[in-house]
């Protein structure tokens, strides 16, 4: 009797094992390639172990976080830049890490689909392994779950996971105070917040991520908007190292922007008072302002304007500090300074309605 060929029920029902078994064995040299102090064993196992003790810290605490790209996965996929949405993930996750002064030691993935597609999730994933190697974090593990039914055939979705560790006595924020001053990192772009509010305004504009973008016209819209997060970890870590105890405090500027995520690591009774005319407002932000007509506060707690990243350091180290950083390839303004009042820490900012008031760049 002739058997019958066997069928693959649960390809049938939309999961593709052999397909994730191919995605396992692409991301193998990925993550092999992000080795660092610490990783025991490779991909596989039921869990990723790591050796803390094999670092070097005397007294360390770990710090954890989490985060995703939001709807700049969506641009994303309709210009197929697939790569720059890993950066993305892994940026969002090790750029707070070392706002409190850690070290990222380790990072972990989580990708669902509604099919798996290896050479599409590779691509992402390849994406996450450079941002892994670029911030000295290793990628060993994840996970990439299939689910027909719950996603359409081509969406997919992102988070990320990222664990580091930090002296005991290292900590930050601490020692703010009034008359520090706040030095701000400038930003590759958008980064990865706001992009609900951008896609808003591509369809009222009638733009396309083809088209030559209006701010820039030597770009198309999608090479502009879709830029990757900039990596802030190894020059803050170099700073740190090489200074320690000038920084106060660091806040990530993401959704919120300057005026939510400052006050964030400032104590009680602290005003950042940053001013506006110190920083050129980028021409991304600047047309997003006059097409999206947003006011000064829409644009300053949407986006990050320019900044993505904010010090707070004595103020006789400043310039310190800012060569340092510098040094490691940031370009850093002096925006403000701590001032004392009363309640909660708040940002002022000020000089916007001349910096930003029609829309154009600061000089």
């Amino acid at each position: 009797m002739t058997q019958a060929p066997r069928v693959d029920r649960y390809a049938a029902a939309g999961v593709d094992i052999a397909a994730g078994n191919a995605l396992v064995e692409r991301i193998r040299p990925l993550a092999a390639a992000t080795r660092r102090p610490g990783v025991i064993g490779g991909l596989g196992g039921f869990g990723a172990l790591f050796d803390l003790a094999a670092c070097g810290f005397r007294d360390p605490l770990l710090v954890a976080t989490t985060d995703g790209v939001g709807t700049k996965l969506l641009l994303a996929k309709e210009a197929d830049r697939l790569e720059g949405l890993g950066i993305d993930l892994v940026a969002m996750c090790v750029n707070d890490l070392v706002v409190q002064g850690a070290e990222p030691l380790f990072f972990l993935d989580y990708l669902a689909t509604g099919r798996l597609r290896p050479e599409a999730a590779g691509r992402v994933i390849g994406g996450i392994a450079e941002a892994c190697r670029r911030s000295g974090c290793a990628l060993i593990g994840g996970e990439t779950a299939e689910m027909p039914g719950l996603y359409a055939a081509d969406e997919l979705d992102l988070a990320g996971f990222a664990v580091g560790a930090v002296e005991r006595d290292a900590v930050l924020p601490r020692d703010v105070d009034a008359g520090d001053v706040v030095l701000g990192l400038a930003s590759s772009g958008a980064h990865a917040n706001g992009f609900s509010l951008i896609r808003l305004v591509l369809r009222e504009q009638g733009l396309g991520l083809t088209d030559p973008a209006p701010f820039e016209r030597q770009r198309t819209l999608a090479e502009a908007l879709l830029a990757p997060t900039r990596l802030y970890v190894r020059s803050i870590l170099a700073a740190l190292r090489e200074a320690p105890g000038t920084i106060h405090a660091l806040a990530h500027i993401t959704g919120g922007g300057l005026v939510e995520n400052l006050p964030r690591v400032l104590p009680d009774g602290a005003v950042a008072r940053l001013d506006a005319r110190s920083w050129p407002l980028p021409p991304l932000f600047a047309w997003l302002k006059r097409a999206g007509r947003l006011d000064d506060l829409e644009l300053a707690r949407t986006f990050n304007a320019g900044i993505g990243m904010a010090a707070v350091v004595a103020a006789g180290d400043a310039d310190r500090v800012a060569g340092l950083l510098r040094n490691a390839g940031e370009t850093v303004y002096r925006v403000g300074q701590i001032v004392a009042g009363e309640g909660p820490p708040r940002v002022e900012l000020l000089g916007q309605d001349v910096a930003w008031g029609d829309g154009a760049p600061a000089s």
